[in-house]
């Protein structure tokens, strides 16, 4: 509202300001016509509301197919991880039970008693006490040996 006119003019006041707005009269009728394009909005909503409630259930199930399916691909690769790891773990204790098997047969082979037997086998026998041959070392600490040469302490 534009009071300018109010201060330009005279010293009259307006008082259809300050009185009291008149209420609209009520002829009885409380129906109230709505436009025929609203109409259309209400079942444009209520279309949308559908499709959107049927587009939200289809993304949900395909969020939930996916995660069904990635789930049974990572518990396929569990398992055939675990696979290869029994595969190794039985093929660690064959190769240990071999490793046992061979170093028996070794120890075996080395044994005093193969030893032995091999020794006989080639003629070789136990020292006597008639092989011993026994050194006395006089004063001076000279020995003679079968070649006939004299072996002192100072060589």
């Amino acid at each position: 509202m534009n009071n300018l006119k109010y201060y330009n003019d005279s010293l009259a006041y307006d008082f259809q300001m300050f009185m009291p707005k008149e209420k609209p009269v009520n002829t009885g009728d409380n129906i109230v016509k709505m436009p025929e394009s609203r109409k259309n909005t209400r079942t444009n909503r209520r279309a949308a509301s559908r499709f959107s409630v049927s587009v939200f259930s289809v993304v949900a199930t395909v969020i939930l197919v996916g995660a069904l399916c990635a789930n049974l691909v990572l518990r396929i690769s569990v398992n055939e991880l675990n696979n290869d790891i029994n595969k190794a773990k039985s093929e660690l204790a064959m190769k240990q039970s071999e490793s046992v098997a061979l170093q028996m047969e070794y120890e075996n082979r080395i044994s005093y008693i193969n030893l032995e037997a091999e020794a006989t086998a080639l003629g070789m026998r136990k020292l006597d006490k008639n092989q011993v041959v026994y050194v006395r070392v006089n004063d001076k600490n000279m020995a003679k040996n079968g070649d006939g040469e004299v072996i002192t302490s100072k060589q």
